[in-house]
């Protein structure tokens, strides 16, 4: 049976929950007569990845700087149109009738004009969100290569984001953690998530690999620690 390991790229929401919206998913293709038991699972943190990357925390600045320009900009369309609003008020009286409809209408178009901006920016698929499509793009190709790396070198079938809102999983067992390995694969220091847990010193003459990246209690679920030994 021929493995084929498809992946579903970042999803791109608000500032707020941009993290959450770094949904990567990695499924293996398998028969259908093959047995679901069989498959080798695993599942990253792609939010607690990403928190690492110097990559992610730059296009989020670099987001950010946009927001605040393009809302600036909307800002300063309707500060005009509170200004002519004001003007026709003060003077409304002294306007001819003709007047007070061209004002009117310019008033109109202007706001009309305010509101298309706005939605060309911040509506569905405006601007911010290509701009946010353009730069997480690199970040989100970087991470599903490292994702892919690992899922072939470990022989995993299915890989899950644990970060991602499409995906519940109620229940994690921290040996099918595979999140240390892709930022051990980005060159990214494992910073624990669980800081109040410490691991225990390492048994002398143990030097495996697998035990320097998984050292027994540097689990970084705050449920249970992840074990030395390489998951089966």
């Amino acid at each position: 049976m021929q493995n084929k390991i498809m992946s579903k790229r970042f999803g791109f929401v608000s500032k707020n929950v941009m993290i959450k919206g770094l949904i990567f998913v990695a499924l293996l293709s398998f028969s259908a007569f093959g047995s679901v038991q069989a498959q080798k699972l695993g599942y990253v943190d792609s939010e607690f990845i990403t928190s690492k990357m110097p990559a992610y925390q730059k296009a989020l600045t670099e987001i950010d700087q946009f927001a605040e320009k393009w809302s600036k900009d909307i800002q300063d369309k309707y500060s005009e149109i509170d200004k002519l609003q004001k003007t026709y008020q003060a003077e409304e009286i002294l306007l001819t009738e003709d007047m007070k409809r061209e004002r009117l209408r310019i008033i109109s178009e202007k706001e009309r004009e305010a509101r298309e901006y706005n939605n060309k920016v911040f509506g569905y698929e405006g601007l911010l969100f290509q701009k946010k499509k353009e730069l997480m793009k690199p970040v989100t190709e970087t991470v599903m290569r490292a994702i892919d790396k690992v899922a072939a070198q470990k022989r995993l079938d299915m890989v899950l984001d644990k970060a991602s809102e499409g995906v519940v999983m109620l229940y994690t067992n921290p040996k099918h953690d595979y999140t240390d390995y892709v930022m051990e694969e980005l060159g990214l220091t494992a910073d624990l998530k669980a800081k109040n847990t410490t691991a225990p010193a390492e048994a002398p003459g143990t030097n495996s690999s697998e035990e320097r990246l998984n050292p027994a209690g540097n689990s970084r679920s705050n449920a249970t620690s992840k074990p030395s030994k390489q998951p089966k």
